[in-house]
Order: C-alpha cells, then structure tokens, then sequence
C-alpha cells in the first residue's frame, strides 16, 4: 500500500463518516415530515365537519335573517300609517280646537274685564 492508497482510504473514512453524520438529521426530518402529514390530515378530517356546521348555521342565520325584515318593514309600514293618522288626527281636530280654545279665552277676557270696575278714571 501507497501512501495514495492510504490517504484515499481516510478521505473514503471520512466521507462515510459524514455521510453517517448527515444520515441522522435527514432521517429524522423524514420522521417529523411524516408527523407533520399526519397532523395536517387530521386537521382536514376535523375541519371538513366544522365547514358543514358553518355552512348550516350560516344558512340559518340568513333564513332568520330575512324574518326580521320582514318584521323590520312591518313595523316601518305601522309606523308610517300611524304618523299619517296622528297628521290626520292634528289638522281635523287641532285647528278647531285651537279656534275654539282662542274664542273661549276671548270670551273670558271680555268678560272678565267687564265685570270689573274701571279703576284710575276721575268721575265728574
């Protein structure tokens, strides 16, 4: 043996060496890769049910949703027809009553003052 042949036979060594350093870390990546698909189809098979339940309650909530409008637009309705009631109600009853409330006060006052004696005049 050479001393070529000796040096080939150490760098062989230490070449396997680091082939068997590097082994390790890239097996035990394979491991954690193998892991990480395992979690991520459970996730899936877990996330494939909790989707159909938002899509049940989302459809829920939109049905529930449009019974409110259509409660919402009843009570706008009401609402409407009760304000042109109470402007109906004000003009058809309020004016006259305010006439008749002005004309009563009038008499009041006209009355008032005539049966009271004048005071502050001289009498001749």
């Amino acid at each position: 043996m050479s001393g070529g042949d000796i040096a080939g036979l150490i760098a062989a060594g230490v070449f396997a060496f680091l082939v068997l350093l590097l082994a390790v870390p890239i097996f035990k990546l394979g491991r954690v890769l193998d892991e990480v698909r395992t979690s991520i189809r459970s996730l899936s098979d877990g996330a494939t049910p909790l989707m159909d339940e938002v899509t049940a309650t989302v459809s829920t909530t939109n049905q529930q949703l449009k019974k409110v409008d259509g409660i919402s637009s009843n009570v706008s309705d009401a609402s409407a027809n009760i304000s042109a009631l109470s402007s109906l109600l004000a003009a058809t009853v309020g004016s006259p009553l305010i006439k008749v409330a002005a004309f009563s006060y009038g008499v009041r006052t006209a009355l008032s003052a005539r049966k009271k004696p004048v005071t502050g005049r001289r009498s001749r």
